[in-house]
């Protein structure tokens, strides 16, 4: 018998002021049997970081064809791909040639790195790939956060960026290998 997805649901306030993007967003985000709370909640933060109101969360791990999170215009074309983790180069490259803008979200401390040294002179001629990377005290300190029903607040501001529950907030840094720190082309 197939495990199923976990069900979580998020309210979560933006302020972006960054972005100068104010919104309350209530997610609903399944948690595939293989995934940590650490990825789930790093996909969060990705949701958060680039907040829009047509931003949706994809089948990701369910669905080779699909990120974690994108964007699409009216038309269903893919404006922006967002994965977490550490995708092949073969993804990486499909995920480019299909959307405007993709953007990666890697964490997990020197896997991680080894990932992207290995990875990084291959990808560099892509212009619509951001690559960031959550620091792994942060990736870490945001699984602790994870309950099957969340009340969180996102700042934004002056490239930091804050989560905050009812127990405490948690600072999140995020280090820019590739592209531009607000994540578009």
């Amino acid at each position: 018998m197939a495990l199923k997805s976990t069900v979580f649901k998020a309210n979560l306030q933006i302020s972006d002021m960054d972005r100068a993007y104010y919104a309350h967003h209530a997610l609903t985000m399944a948690r595939h049997p293989s995934e940590t709370d650490e990825r789930m909640m790093v996909r969060l933060v990705a949701f958060a970081r680039h907040a829009h109101e047509h931003l949706t969360f994809a089948k990701g791990l369910s669905e080779d064809d699909e990120p974690d999170i994108w964007q699409k215009d009216l038309t269903g074309a893919i404006i922006h791909w967002i994965d977490v983790g550490q995708p092949d180069e073969k993804r990486i490259l499909r995920a480019c040639g299909r959307s405007k803008q993709v953007t990666l979200y890697s964490y997990g401390g020197n896997g991680a790195k080894i990932w992207w040294n290995g990875l990084s002179s291959r990808v560099t001629r892509l212009k619509n790939l951001t690559v960031f990377h959550l620091v792994e005290d942060s990736s870490h300190a945001l699984a602790g956060m994870v309950q099957r029903t969340m009340e969180l607040n996102c700042v934004i501001q002056d490239g930091d960026f804050w989560l905050s529950d009812p127990q405490g907030s948690i600072k999140v840094d995020c280090v820019l290998w590739q592209g531009t720190q607000d994540g578009m082309a």
